[in-house]
């Protein structure tokens, strides 16, 4: 999960484990949870995004990141969509979300549509994860029938979003521990990274492996030597670093396996995607190996990462409530300051993956 026109501004974050909040839920989603009271939701959510990925393709991946960035932040509970108010301090301006994260203007579509449906049904936080399993399909990946019951959260923690949310320049020792602390593993990790076999990602977030990686005035030796010269060749060395990449130069808009065969021959794009194969010794190359040599296998762990991740912390019952607009608590938009969508450098599944 990995796999991100929303600006990072990376700054190594540390990662505060003891900060996470409880990883699981003993609660039960239940795919068929809105089958009596909204039946219809994953079709009206599939035909809002499908019509936005014709005239933005790159919509599908950004998506899936938000449904990450969501998850990893006090539970898949919408906190991310939250607006800033007089009580609330928005995830939105945290470092590995400012004017980074996008579709948040599709996701208040999709809530538009679904609120002239079913009024006061469908929970933001679900249509999160919805939009992510419906944008793999439009890119022709995997389908799921997505466990749904989730309601949103009254708060948000811009804390955590600091804390939780792993870097481009992470090493394996920091994203296992980033995932670690989410309660998911090795595979997961690999799994969820190759939501990276689409989208795009801004010169900025990986010109310094281009030119002057690690402080040592020369280039990620990682880094396949054709790829690296064209890599350059879209960022130059003091470039603004706001020309768009592909994250994968085989199939840029198509989810399949391709992720890993470029890890192979050295063509991650970031740091963080590399680290999964170039790391001496690392648990990750296998996988990294058998979901090259076999996208039935990477699609099965793909699906089965992201039913795991999309239950962490999830509120149910009782809890939270259903938002009736998904940038605010209910009854509580005095003082909201509407967030204007901006460019983003990075799409697919994470900040650093």
């Amino acid at each position: 999960m990995s796999p991100l026109r929303v600006e990072i501004t990376v700054v190594c974050c540390v990662l505060v484990v003891l900060g996470a909040l409880p990883f699981s839920s003993d609660a039960q989603l239940d795919p068929s949870f809105y089958s009596n009271t909204c039946s219809n939701v994953h079709s009206i959510v599939r035909g809002v995004i499908r019509n936005v990925s014709k005239s933005d393709p790159r919509m599908l991946a950004s998506l899936i990141r938000l449904h990450f960035h969501d998850c990893f932040v006090q539970g898949c509970d919408g906190s991310i969509l939250l607006n800033n108010t007089a009580t609330i301090v928005s995830e939105q301006q945290a470092l590995p979300n400012n004017n980074s994260i996008r579709g948040l203007d599709v996701v208040n579509q999709i809530k538009t549509a679904v609120e002239s449906a079913c009024p006061g049904v469908v929970s933001c936080a679900d249509i999160l994860a919805l939009a992510a399993e419906i944008s793999v399909v439009l890119a022709n990946g995997p389908d799921w029938k997505v466990p749904l019951g989730r309601r949103d959260s009254l708060t948000a923690n811009q804390t955590l979003a600091n804390q939780n949310l792993p870097a481009p320049f992470f090493n394996l020792t920091q994203l296992k521990a980033a995932f670690a602390a989410q309660g998911l593993n090795t595979t997961d990790l690999v799994a969820l990274s190759g939501a990276h076999t689409f989208g795009r990602a801004h010169c900025s977030l990986f010109v310094s492996r281009l030119y002057n990686f690690s402080n040592t005035g020369n280039p990620d030796p990682t880094l396949n030597t054709t790829y690296l010269q064209t890599l350059r060749a879209i960022c130059p060395n003091g470039g603004p670093g706001t020309n768009l990449t592909n994250f994968d130069p085989t199939t840029p808009d198509t989810f399949d396996k391709n992720y890993y065969s470029n890890l192979q021959v050295h063509n991650g794009l970031l740091q963080s995607d590399q680290e999964l194969f170039s790391t001496t010794g690392a648990d990750t190359i296998d996988i990294v190996n058998r979901f090259s040599a076999n996208q039935t296998l990477f699609f099965q762990s793909f699906v089965a990462s992201m039913i795991k991740m999309g239950n962490i912390g999830v509120l149910t019952g009782s809890q939270g409530q259903i938002r009736t607009q998904c940038n605010f608590v209910n009854g509580n938009s005095a003082g909201l300051a509407t967030l204007a969508t901006k460019e983003s450098s990075q799409d697919g599944m994470v900040s650093s993956i």
